[in-house]
C-alpha cells in the first residue's frame, strides 16, 4: 500500500496526465486523435441546456403553463352561448349533471347552504378514474340525501398530480366556479373522462364540457380559464392539500363546519357511500348540538 505522500504524488500525476487518445475513422482509415476540451465544455454546456429545458418543461406543466392545452377564442367557436345542457352540442349525462344541483346554493367551489352543520371537503384530480367512480356513482346521493337538505356544505379542491393535463384541465373547473358553476362543470366533465393522460382533456374537450353547463358564459369562462385568477386558486388549493397531508385523489375530509375535519379516506382512497354517509351522520349527531 503507498504511503501517503506517494499517494498524494499518484494522484497530481493523474490530474495532469491529458485525455487518452480517442479512435476515430475517417476517409483515410483509422487515426488517432485527443479529445479537445474546447469540445467538451462545448458538450457539457449543450448536456446542460438539456436539462434546463427539460426541467423548465415539468415546471410549466405542473404550474398550469402548457397554453396548448387551454381553450382558445377558436375552440368555443360554433358553441352555444350560454352553455345549455339541452343543446345538440352537449355532452353525455349533462341534461342530468345541471338538475343535480339546480337550486342548492353554490358559491365559487362551496355548495350547499351556509347554515348546514357538517362540512365535507373533497380533494379531486380531474383526470383521476376514482374520482369518476365516486363522483358518479356516490355524490349523487350524498348530494340528494345530505347536502340538498342543508346538512352538509360541500368544499371541492381540485387538486392535481396525476399529469399536465391534470394541472391545465382543473382550471377550466376553477373558471366555472367562478360563475358558480363548478360543481356541473365537474359532473359533466367525469361523466365524459377519458383515459388518463391520452390526452384527451385539451382545449376544445374543456370548451365542449362549459358549453353543457346550463348558463354559463363561455367567452368569460375561456378568458378566466386562460387568467392569472384561476392559478391563484388553483395555488391555495395546492397550499390546502401540503397543509392537509394529500398524497391521493380522492381524498374526503369530514366535520362540523368551521371546525376539525378527519380524514374518512384512510386506510384507502374514495371512501365507500356506506362510509360517507357513516362519518356524516356521526358529525351530524355532534355538529347540531
Amino acid at each position: 500500500m503507498p504511503s501517503g505522500k506517494r499517494a498524494r504524488q499518484q494522484r497530481q500525476a493523474a490530474a495532469t496526465t491529458p485525455p487518452p487518445p480517442v479512435r476515430s475513422k475517417g476517409a483515410g482509415g483509422a487515426r488517432s486523435r485527443q479529445a479537445s476540451p474546447r469540445a467538451l465544455a462545448i458538450a457539457g454546456g449543450v448536456a446542460l441546456l438539456a436539462v434546463i429545458a427539460i426541467v423548465l418543461g415539468v415546471v410549466l406543466a405542473s404550474s398550469g403553463g402548457g397554453s396548448k392545452s387551454l381553450p382558445s377564442a377558436s375552440d368555443i367557436k360554433g358553441l352555444p352561448n350560454p352553455g345549455n345542457a339541452l343543446s345538440p352540442a352537449a355532452l353525455q349525462g349533462a341534461p342530468q349533471a345541471n338538475a343535480l344541483f339546480k337550486g342548492i346554493p353554490q358559491q365559487g367551489l362551496v355548495l350547499g347552504k351556509p347554515t348546514a352543520p357538517v362540512e365535507m371537503e373533497m380533494f379531486i384530480d380531474v383526470q383521476c378514474p376514482i374520482c369518476q367512480g365516486y363522483e358518479v356513482n356516490d355524490l349523487p346521493t350524498v348530494v340528494q340525501k345530505y347536502i340538498r337538505p342543508g346538512t352538509v356544505q360541500l368544499h371541492l379542491q381540485p387538486w392535481a398530480f396525476l399529469g399536465p393535463q391534470s394541472f391545465t384541465g382543473r382550471l377550466g373547473l376553477i373558471a366555472a366556479s367562478f360563475q358558480n358553476k363548478g360543481f356541473e362543470y365537474a359532473k359533466v366533465l367525469y361523466d365524459n373522462q377519458g383515459q388518463e393522460e391520452s390526452g384527451w382533456l385539451d382545449g376544445q374537450e374543456m370548451a365542449n364540457i362549459a358549453a353543457s353547463v346550463t348558463g354559463l358564459d363561455l367567452p368569460r369562462w375561456q378568458t378566466d380559464t386562460n387568467g392569472s385568477g384561476v392559478k391563484t386558486i388553483a395555488s391555495e388549493v395546492d397550499k390546502a392539500a401540503s397543509k392537509d397531508n394529500v398524497v391521493g385523489t380522492p381524498t374526503i375530509f369530514v366535520g362540523c363546519l368551521g371546525g376539525k375535519l378527519h380524514d374518512i379516506s384512510v386506510p384507502r382512497y374514495a371512501p365507500t357511500l356506506q362510509e360517507t354517509e357513516q362519518a356524516i351522520n356521526a358529525a351530524a349527531a355532534t355538529c347540531s348540538k
